[in-house]
């Protein structure tokens, strides 16, 4: 009986070791057949990616790529596949389920393409509703519907509003008093030099509190310069290979911003993010993506950290935070009414002055930045809420004792992944084996 039991286990391993060669060999494969479809990054602008889609014949031969992988996927049983291996099946029919999604309407396209692609909204053109919902998944990372989103960016609106009015209520002022007071002078910088110390001695400040919440400290060298980008001129900054930018508006700099800017766009949101993904060791299979709504969403999710980090020294310093967030809320709602329910001009910035109060100056160029960019900016909101979702869910599921280094490797120590993946490894209780 015992020798029967051994040879039985025997053969499962044989099995085991046989599937996972036999699947080592076809994600290489997977890996080549993807690359060589030179297929086009996804973009921020609509009418960019309308532009770039390829011929029918491409289109088609990429549709024949991932129905072979579709195909082959059936044959593995994620249970005989090694930790990283399934991390691999997972990434590889997540990315061929929204492919083939992506194909069917480019397919469709082809076969009525328009003389001219509207720069009116991506729900002006063929489909536009369906194209929508394609988009709102490939930029989230995540199987949701644009009903759910708009549902979930209301209810933001309301979190948002009611830490505004907490910190109102803290100053004691009325609230036409207190609107009326952050536009005084004191909260504004004329010297662009004075806007850059701010920005590095919040550098300093953070650099020397990371311990705090983070286990992995010795990152990557980050420059601070003032951005340049004619693409990007409109935001408040941005983030590229190692340098963190920030945009002066030929205007007096709001102090508030310094501080929640710094933290999304440098450390520890984008740099520190990058810094740990470039050292994390990856398959070659999951070095072909990278996932907005999880970079976007640790970007955000990472501005709720500013008091344990040493700035958010006052009321007014974290206030900045959600000022700007209340502006990242009622985006959400504004791109499903736009681009999805067919909301006018009108009624976007109706919507806007209903829900933010002091910043009707922007209100247009975001509403036009919605338009261009359909979906980009839920990214932000979905992403960030996720995180902080798993953070409180297993802080009860540990008895209200969480430690905090330990949740944050969970989140970042596995590279750029979709966020339903990152759920997976934050209640898995894993964290990468180590760096490179």
């Amino acid at each position: 009986m015992r020798k029967l039991f051994t040879c039985f286990s025997l053969l499962l391993i044989f099995i085991d070791v046989y599937a996972q060669q036999k699947f080592d060999n076809f994600s290489k494969d997977f890996v080549k057949g993807y690359q060589d479809l030179h297929m086009p990054d996804l973009e921020l602008s609509y009418v960019s990616g309308f532009q770039h889609i390829g011929s029918l014949e491409s289109v088609q031969k990429q549709e024949d790529f991932f129905k072979s992988v579709q195909s082959q996927l059936a044959g593995f049983k994620p249970n005989n596949l090694t930790p990283g291996q399934k991390t691999d099946y997972q990434l590889i029919s997540y990315e061929t389920s929204l492919n083939l999604e992506r194909i069917a309407l480019e397919k469709e396209w082809l076969k009525n393409k328009p003389d001219t692609i509207s720069k009116k909204g991506i729900i002006t053109i063929p489909n536009g509703k369906a194209w929508y919902a394609y988009l709102l998944k490939r930029w989230v990372n995540d199987e949701v519907t644009p009903d759910q989103i708009y549902q979930f960016g209301l209810g933001e609106v309301k979190r948002v509003q009611s830490h505004i009015e907490a910190i109102r209520k803290e100053t004691g002022f009325s609230e036409d008093d207190f609107y009326k007071h952050l536009n005084d002078p004191s909260f504004f910088i004329s010297d662009p030099k004075t806007v850059q110390a701010a920005f590095e001695n919040d550098k300093a400040i953070i650099y020397t509190n990371l311990h705090k919440l983070f286990s992995q400290t010795k990152i990557a060298d980050l420059k601070i310069e003032r951005g340049g980008s004619k693409q990007l001129a409109q935001t408040p900054g941005y983030y590229d290979s190692n340098t963190f930018y920030y945009n002066l508006f030929e205007k007096p700099y709001n102090k508030r911003q310094v501080d929640w800017l710094f933290i999304h766009e440098a450390v520890p949101g984008h740099h520190y993010q990058s810094s740990i993904v470039a050292e994390t060791k990856v398959s070659d299979v999951q070095n072909l993506f990278f996932y907005m709504g999880f970079a976007e969403g640790w970007g955000a999710y990472a501005e709720e950290l500013g008091k344990d980090m040493g700035v958010y020294k006052t009321p007014y310093d974290e206030l900045g935070k959600w000022e700007w967030d209340i502006v990242r809320s009622v985006r959400v709602p504004l791109d499903v009414g736009l681009n999805y329910y067919g909301w006018t001009d009108q009624q976007a910035l109706e919507f806007w002055k209903k829900n933010i109060r002091g910043q009707d100056d922007i209100a247009m160029r975001e509403i036009a930045r919605i338009r261009r960019w359909p979906a980009q900016v839920v990214t932000y909101k979905y992403g960030a809420l996720q995180i902080l979702h798993w953070r409180e869910e297993l802080q009860k599921q540990q008895g209200g004792k969480l430690d905090i280094r330990e949740f944050h490797n969970r989140v970042l120590n596995h590279g750029s992944l979709p966020l339903f993946m990152v759920k997976e490894n934050v209640f898995r209780g894993e964290t990468n084996s180590g760096f490179e």
